[in-house]
């Protein structure tokens, strides 16, 4: 009915719009000042005032300081309370659960790593799940209650008709049509889970390469290939969760794969995987191949390969770059996006010399021709992902004031 409260353009409405702006404000700068937040959000000085005393009655904001030692009278300083609510994060891999704890400003306040046991210990999911997030809260100082809402990144993802992890044969122990109901019982707080690439592209699109793009693909390439597609600003998922399971793409160059799920395999992540780059350098001929596990390899590699000036690592970069941009033909001649991130490892090792060769390699194999750039997102981004989208939903709950 008009006129009442929560209706949109009432008073109580407005002020939580502009304290919510506010906030926002002082997220992105950090400290300001109460004249600069009022000439940010258009407010007058006794409005911005009002709103401030009220954030900083509500524990929202805190008064930090002054300008002291600029021209003019001192004026006092106002930053985001940090202990107004935390969000939690975990990237979830074959080797290890990382699990994160992060204040409301995003500051990371307790990290966590828990090795996943074999195969053969039985140590249930929820329980490796519980003990890397309690690690983490610990880490922080923190009450298992202090968390608002977790987000769990994994390879592959759960199929929303289903409830199965779909996509990720090699994490042992997560594909029980039970789990997530076995997690909603063991968590006392709200928890989401999604595509570990997905959240790669979340990481990107609020904090690194991707910012202020609202089209734009992800290539991802460290223990699987994978990409994320974000259309019109948001997260492509796809029917079943898939989308962007681009290590299953039929491509030239390599064999056709029938029944990709079972094999766990496919012609894209044959031809331009991390395993595929030491198989290449020894085709190759290139003898000093370092040794570990192939995605701490490749990523040497790659990087060895944009740094030297020899003939067998230019083309090893020159043949790399070509079986990316092969794969890469295909998801932007479907999408046109406006912009193609890389990560991971076996991407950003390569730098600008690797983005220039498989930029001009995908000029000649595709109609479209989206910019190419190099990640900036590259310590853990898949947690990072994680804690930015606990942290938006926890934002949306600890600042609303129209409540």
């Amino acid at each position: 009915m008009a006129g009442t409260a929560g209706t949109p353009g009432t008073p109580r409405v407005l002020r939580a719009m502009n304290d919510r702006a506010a906030l926002d404000l002082l997220l992105d700068h950090g400290q300001l000042s109460r004249t600069r937040i009022g000439k940010l959000t258009g407010l007058s000085k006794p409005t911005a005032s009002q709103l401030l005393a009220r954030l900083e009655a509500a524990g929202l904001v805190l008064a930090t300081g002054t300008t002291e030692g600029r021209p003019g009278p001192n004026a006092q300083l106002y930053e985001v309370n940090p202990t107004a609510g935390y969000a939690a994060g975990l990237d979830v891999t074959p080797q290890r659960i990382l699990a994160a704890v992060a204040d409301i400003t995003g500051r990371t306040v307790g990290r966590h790593e828990l090795p996943a046991p074999g195969r053969r210990t039985g140590t249930p999911v929820v329980q490796q799940v519980t003990d890397a997030l309690d690690g983490a809260v610990k880490a922080a100082g923190l009450a298992r209650d202090d968390i608002h809402r977790l987000v769990i990144g994994t390879p592959g993802a759960f199929d929303p008709t289903t409830g199965r992890l779909r996509y990720a044969s090699h994490l042992p122990g997560w594909h029980s049509p039970t789990l997530l109901d076995e997690l909603a019982a063991a968590l006392p707080m709200p928890f989401e889970y999604e595509n570990d690439v997905n959240l790669v592209a979340l990481a990107e699109q609020r904090l690194g390469a991707a910012r202020d793009h609202t089209d734009f693909v992800l290539l991802w390439n460290q223990e699987g290939l994978g990409a994320a597609l974000v259309l019109g600003g948001r997260l492509h998922r796809g029917w079943t969760g898939g989308a962007g399971e681009v290590g299953f793409l039929p491509v030239p160059g390599t064999p056709l794969v029938r029944q990709v799920t079972k094999a766990n395999s496919g012609g894209y992540q044959e031809l331009a995987g991390s395993q595929a780059v030491p198989r290449l350098a020894r085709e190759l001929g290139i003898e000093d191949i370092p040794a570990g596990p192939y995605t701490e390899v490749a990523a040497a590699l790659v990087e060895r390969a944009a740094t030297r000036d020899d003939e067998l690592h230019r083309e090893l970069l020159r043949s790399y770059a070509t079986r990316l941009a092969t794969g890469l033909a295909s998801l932007v001649s479907v999408l046109d996006p406006e912009l193609v991130v890389l990560s991971g490892a076996s991407l950003t090792s390569g730098g600008e010399t690797l983005r220039a060769l498989v930029q001009a390699e995908l000029e000649e194999l595709a109609a479209s021709r989206p910019r190419l750039v190099v990640g900036d997102v590259r310590e853990h981004p898949v947690l990072r992902g994680a804690l930015e989208s606990a942290l938006a939903t926890t934002r949306d709950e600890v600042f609303d004031t129209s409540r």
